[in-house]
């Protein structure tokens, strides 16, 4: 079977979606796991975005051994130097130039002539090939370029080195008849087409992402781009979980196959949806929490008798699987750090030993510890240590039916000041959040707030998120607890640190 490489642009495109703000260890914790799952590309970032973004790149790049990590970079050797500073460490350090093609771009943003698109295309793809062992070009809007016009660059930047065409449905415009028309045009037309890969990057904006991405590889890409769970600009990208199940079960029909590891899909999924804040839709293909439920009467009877009646792929293919009894309160820390391996959750002594003690304080209140409780443990642990400006000391929240709900909090502010305030509201977390502005001393709006369980049962773990608005920043923030209040306030104060980590350390991370 023909094999199709998967470029993963989780964090670069995904991270684009209105309202996503990670952290340096949060897409670190996101590449592993990319990494884990089997992706052939990562796209790291945009390293002449922000030094934020460069340094990200560059840890990601020193850091990952199995996978390609790339950059993304506009047409200007700026960019190409950015990008090659931050990737070079890299196992296979690659660049992604890209230059918009059809008309409405090249008159409205670029105001240049096709003559003057392709000769910037050229000079910048021969100079990236001078440093970058691999150059991948995207022609921006190629969906709505002229076909002759797209041949005639396309065979210019792979004579200048290009050794990776991407063909980009960019604005989610193109329908899959059409979308893979194109790819058989060039490969009819474009002389040079045989030494390339072409690749397919599709959105989503009419639904049709990942029907345009597999008629892409009907017509011969051999190159597939997307997010997990689809996240990315508008109506986001195409959800590589989908397409790499797709082909798999339909083997027979498109006779081509991923290197990915299906059964790290749903731990991938997870992982992203909660650094981003992003919830799975219940109906959601491959990863939503009914994709494997049945309701119907006759549906399950189906089931019973024969589970391939009406359910094509096996819950276990992708990762799925019953949360089980796997540690309680008397269980000691040799089999705390080998469920930890078995789950496949590095940390290190000292993260391992600060675990512990939260799983012992959460074991003395909850009956079960299940392996998804574990892993949220492990998550917040890894990915909130880098932004911890203001941490919980101690709260009391005061309510009844027939009083003012009041809240009371301490918070630890830095390494030794601590901050004490009291407010009200209409309800507890009205009044959480009042006093928390008070603490902190300045203006914080809170546009979303939302929670949901881990696990399930009365005692489940609450998960927290977050949207506020602080020192003109939007940004996400969550908080893990038993308790939904002081999940709450931990959420609230993820969002606050997030904001003086970016503007305060972020800026100087190169």
């Amino acid at each position: 079977m023909r094999k199709i490489n998967i470029f993963d642009t989780t964090l670069r495109d995904g991270e684009q979606s209105a309202g996503i703000n990670l952290n340096y260890s949060e897409k670190l914790e996101i590449a592993f796991q990319l990494e884990r799952l089997g992706v052939d590309i990562i796209e790291a970032g945009f390293p002449a975005a922000s030094k934020g973004d460069f340094g990200s790149v560059q840890e990601i790049a020193n850091k990952i051994r199995h996978a390609s990590v790339t950059g993304l970079a506009r047409s200007v050797q700026g960019d190409i130097d950015a990008a090659w500073e931050s990737l070079k460490g890299g196992a296979e350090p690659r660049l992604h130039v890209f230059i918009a093609t059809s008309p409405i771009h090249r008159e409205y943003k670029l105001k240049l002539s096709k003559e003057q698109v392709i000769e910037t295309a050229v000079q910048t793809v021969k100079y990236a090939a001078e440093r970058f062992p691999i150059v991948q070009w995207s022609a921006e809007d190629a969906s709505r370029t002229e076909l002759d016009y797209l041949v005639e660059i396309v065979e210019a930047v792979i004579q200048a080195g290009a050794r990776v065409i991407n063909i980009p449905d960019t604005v989610g415009y193109a329908a899959p008849q059409e979308y893979g028309a194109i790819f058989k045009h060039l490969r009819e037309h474009v002389p040079s087409i045989d030494k390339v890969n072409l690749s397919a990057h599709c959105h989503d904006d009419l639904g049709m992402a990942i029907a345009n991405s597999l008629a892409a590889i009907e017509a011969g890409a051999n190159q597939i781009e997307g997010t997990i769970n689809g996240i990315g600009e508008r109506a986001g990208n195409a959800a590589l979980e989908e397409l790499a199940v797709a082909l798999r079960i339909r083997s027979d029909y498109y006779q081509a196959k991923t290197d990915l590891t299906l059964n790290e899909i749903k731990r991938t999924s997870d992982l992203v949806s909660k650094l981003t804040g992003f919830a799975v839709p219940p109906n959601k293909a491959i990863i939503g929490r009914n994709a494997y439920a049945h309701e119907s009467g006759i549906h399950q009877d189906g089931v019973l008798k024969e589970k391939t009646t009406y359910e094509i792929i096996s819950p276990e293919l992708v990762g799925v699987s019953s949360n089980a009894l796997v540690l309680g309160k008397h269980s000691g820390r040799h089999a705390f750090k080998d469920r930890l391996k078995t789950l496949k959750l590095s940390v290190s002594d000292e993260e391992s030993n600060r675990l512990f003690i939260q799983f012992k304080e959460l074991a003395d209140k909850k009956k079960e510890m299940t392996d998804e409780d574990l892993v949220a443990l492990v998550l917040e642990e890894k990915t909130s240590k880098d932004n911890r400006f203001y941490e919980l000391g101690s709260m009391q929240i005061s309510y009844g039916t027939n009083q003012v709900p009041t809240a009371t909090v301490r918070l630890k502010k830095g390494e030794e000041d601590t901050v004490s305030e009291a407010a009200t509201g209409a309800g507890s977390v009205e009044a959480l959040y009042n006093t928390l502005e008070r603490c902190i001393g300045s203006e914080v709006n809170l546009l979303d707030y939302r929670i949901q369980s881990v696990g399930a049962g009365r005692d489940a773990l609450a998960q927290v998120f977050v949207t506020i608005r602080y020192k003109g920043t939007e940004t996400r923030g969550r908080g893990l607890d038993q308790d939904v209040l002081e999940a709450s306030a931990k959420a609230y104060l993820n969002a606050v640190n997030r904001v003086i980590y970016l503007t305060e350390k972020e800026p100087i991370l190169q």
